[in-house]
């Protein structure tokens, strides 16, 4: 079973979180889904962590602004946020929140690519961000599709120092690593996948997966298929929200 303790390698995508249109709906649909159980509310401001095996995989709170449609946001580790923010600027991105104290957990800010694409910086301290991964019901990958794949590929390695490499069997796509472990992708729009930053979850079975989201309310935007990397779905929740799930190779 993959996972931390300590606060992760700046770069790493670290840490997802979701703003729930309905909560309640939400955690059930989630649960259902990914197996999640939850931890935290009244004593985190309504901020609870989406557990496997009692270790935190992702975050989960009642929407902020209704205007501002729900989706998963995939944040970066930082060591600096401060910094951090100074290269998104410095790089022609926009910082929609300053770096703010969240009590002891950590500090968070949240950026705008310059193609509008909208992510988080997490610099952890009693919060680390993920205790889990690659684990069925934790995150796997995050990648975006953009519509410059080279502009956002220079922007980011601006901030966040990403050396590329590309994946000779996706033409146009491109991987990232940290610490040589590759951790995400970034590629142009694709039919069926959403715009931005993505979150991948693993899942025990995919087929599974999906047809516990479908009968909670979900649509399948990329029908499940086998790849070299797993079986590969993409999903959009009830609220409109995409994500995707995959399973290891053979493992349906």
């Amino acid at each position: 079973m993959p996972t931390r303790d300590t606060p992760w390698p700046a770069g790493t995508p670290c840490w997802i979180d979701y703003g729930a249109a309905d909560l309640d709906a939400a955690k059930t649909f989630y649960a259902d889904v990914l197996g999640w159980s939850y931890d935290g509310g009244s004593e985190s401001g309504g901020y609870l962590n989406c557990q496997v095996r009692g270790r935190n995989a992702a975050g989960i709170a009642a929407q902020q602004d209704p205007d501002d449609p729900p989706r998963w946001t995939t944040y970066f580790a930082t060591d600096d946020a401060a910094a951090s923010c100074a290269r998104v600027t410095g790089a022609g991105g926009t910082v929609i929140v300053e770096p703010m104290s969240v009590g002891p957990s950590g500090t968070m800010a949240m950026a705008l690519d310059p193609q509008g694409n909208v992510f988080g910086l997490w610099q952890g301290a009693a919060h680390i961000g993920a205790q889990i991964y690659n684990e069925p019901g934790s995150l796997v990958w995050n990648e975006a599709a953009v519509d410059d794949p080279a502009a956002a590929r220079e922007f980011y390695s601006a901030v966040f120092g990403f050396g590329w490499n590309a994946v000779d069997e996706l033409p146009g796509y491109w991987t990232f690593a940290v610490e040589e472990r590759p951790l995400g992708g970034l590629g142009g729009p694709s039919e069926g996948s959403p715009k931005g930053w993505s979150t991948c979850f693993s899942v025990s079975s995919t087929d599974q997966a999906v047809a516990a989201a479908e009968r909670g309310g979900a649509k399948v935007t990329l029908p499940a298929e086998d790849t070299s990397f797993g079986r590969f779905a993409v999903l959009q929740d009830p609220w409109g929200a995409s994500f995707s799930v995959m399973a290891e190779p053979g493992e349906g």
